[in-house]
């Protein structure tokens, strides 16, 4: 097991107690476990009302103002609520499916955080396959999505589970593609090694790339659409779904299900800043601070987008990209390779 940074320092504290090494094993993870989920939770609930507060001005409203500063309570309460709800399971529902199903979504988010480095030292295990290992466990998602829409037993759910494979599947590919020009120059799979090949602002893969802005925006664009937000919402859309995969849960399977797109949000926005903004990279502020800056001005962006443009029908959604994105993208990996691998943009 390799941990670093604070994680490192946890670990061995315990080994200097002579407790034996599989409990030492033990309490490590389940410390970062808990340490991890206990930040993104925080993140989460943060997300929920900053959604709500911007949403409000995008359309002139003043949003949630009664439950704490400005609503910033407001969220808790909500949880709070949810947590009070009865858990109903229909009668005619697969009920091992149906259960499983928010569990899988929920764990799946959390457990991207295992390789993503939150600023230097401040991050649980430097796998040498990191970015794989996330490209892996965020596929799991469009899983739990289809065992909802499979186990309630409801058509409307049901289509949007297959709405949701379609789309991922679809979006996953050109998203890839895009990530693939980035580790066409770092050579790595690392996270730490793709943060520290950028520790300059004009080393910043957005800009030491041939097309990089090319490369962000189709990441950006495909991200969007793998976390089902607008205009790529069409696993939820309420004008003909009600409610899509999620139709049938109520309580905290619910809640489940709505911290996790918000966890999956911030999750790709991490994945975009450490791959073309430097990650924790920058000057005078902490690694962490510089980290959260540019991951939350990402999350801007996507929240942006949902309050911006209307939703794409299934054709066009499909045909973008397939159609277009795909062949720019994998457009711009060849000619990222061939200008890396020819001695252009060594630097």
């Amino acid at each position: 097991m390799e941990l670093i940074g604070i994680f490192k320092y946890l670990y061995e504290q315990l080994v200097a107690t002579g407790i034996p090494q599989v409990w030492v094993d033990l309490i490590s993870l389940v410390a970062s476990a808990v340490i991890i989920f206990g930040v993104l939770a925080l993140i989460a609930l943060f997300l929920v009302w900053w959604e709500r507060k911007l949403s409000a001005d995008f359309q002139q409203r003043m949003g949630p103002m009664l439950t704490g500063w400005h609503g910033l309570i407001q969220t808790v309460a909500d949880a709070i609520k949810l947590i009070q709800k009865e858990d109903i399971t229909p009668t005619k529902a697969d009920r091992p499916v149906f259960f499983w199903a928010p569990i899988i979504c929920f764990v799946a988010a959390f457990a991207v955080y295992v390789t993503v480095p939150f600023g230097e030292g401040l991050i649980v295990s430097d796998l040498n396959i990191g970015i794989l290992y996330i490209v892996a466990i965020t596929t799991f998602t469009v899983i739990s999505l289809l065992m909802a829409g499979w186990g309630s037993n409801n058509k409307y759910a049901l289509l949007g589970g297959m709405r949701s494979a379609a789309q991922v599947v679809s979006y996953e590919v050109p998203m890839i593609v895009a990530i693939l020009s980035v580790i066409v120059f770092v050579g790595s799979l690392s996270m730490v090694d793709i943060v520290e090949s950028q520790a300059l602002i004009y080393q910043w893969y957005i800009f030491r790339m041939p097309f990089g802005p090319i490369a962000f925006v189709i990441f950006i664009i495909a991200a969007t659409a793998e976390t089902n937000r607008t205009p790529f919402d069409l696993p939820e859309a309420e004008q003909e779904l009600v409610a899509g995969f999620n139709i049938e849960y109520s309580g905290m399977k619910f809640a489940m299900f709505f911290l996790a797109e918000f966890i999956n949000m911030f999750t790709v926005s991490a994945i975009g800043a450490t791959l073309f903004l430097g990650g924790w990279q920058g000057p005078f502020l902490p690694s962490w601070v510089w980290f959260l800056v540019k991951t939350f001005g990402l999350v801007f962006v996507f929240m942006w987008f949902r309050w911006t443009y209307p939703r794409l029908r299934v054709d066009q959604l499909m045909e973008f990209s397939w159609k277009f994105l795909l062949p720019l993208a994998f457009a711009n990996l060849i000619l990222a390779g061939w200008m890396k691998y020819s001695g252009w943009f060594n630097w």
